[in-house]
């Protein structure tokens, strides 16, 4: 597996060793000894995720603000804009997002620690997204940043509105949403 830094340092990009031939292709998506000799995190995943969008659709920019999640994902059919936002205040990044292209055919995963926001934008016909959680769910805990908050100004690459949940589309601001210290 090879790790790729972003302009956050603790947002990864990780590209597993894909082993392919005629018959099609063998990776290990996820080995917990070798993410962490990688990366020198040692996460705990305690939860698998999956869905599955049609194109246009936006989710997020989610996060927990009671436990806290991180969250290595990757999309397993299709194309995705993947968006992770600092949403830490004492950070030197705070307020600052990583956007990156995950897709099926390069195997691409991005980690995404706890203190920061999440959310993606399908860009092919339909996209089925997979990823690991640091923690449970907790729908107590569970906040939303608007998309689109000129604050923090995320490059989508989209020429229309994007389809959104009605949770999505109540979303905060990052300066009214709750926020990590």
């Amino acid at each position: 597996m090879k790790v790729i830094t972003t302009d956050i340092p603790d947002v990864l990009i990780l590209e597993p060793n894909v082993f392919g031939d005629a018959r099609g292709f063998f990776y290990e998506s996820y080995n917990q000894q070798v993410f962490t000799d990688k990366t020198g995190i040692a996460a705990n995943f305690v939860q698998d995720n999956h869905s599955r969008s049609a194109k246009g659709v936006l989710r997020g920019l989610h996060y927990q603000i009671t436990k806290p999640q991180g969250k290595l994902v990757r999309v397993v059919v299709g194309e995705v804009f993947d968006v992770a936002v600092d949403i830490r205040r004492s950070s030197p990044t705070f307020g600052k997002s990583v956007g990156i292209n995950l897709n099926a055919d390069d195997k691409r995963m991005l980690w995404i620690p706890e203190g920061f926001a999440h959310g993606f934008l399908v860009l092919s016909e339909y996209a089925e997204f997979l990823y690991k959680t640091t923690n449970y769910y907790a729908p107590d805990g569970d906040r939303c940043i608007i998309w689109n908050d000129p604050q923090l100004a995320i490059a989508w690459p989209i020429d229309t509105y994007p389809l959104l949940s009605a949770k999505d589309r109540m979303g905060k601001t990052l300066q009214e949403a709750d926020l990590f210290d």
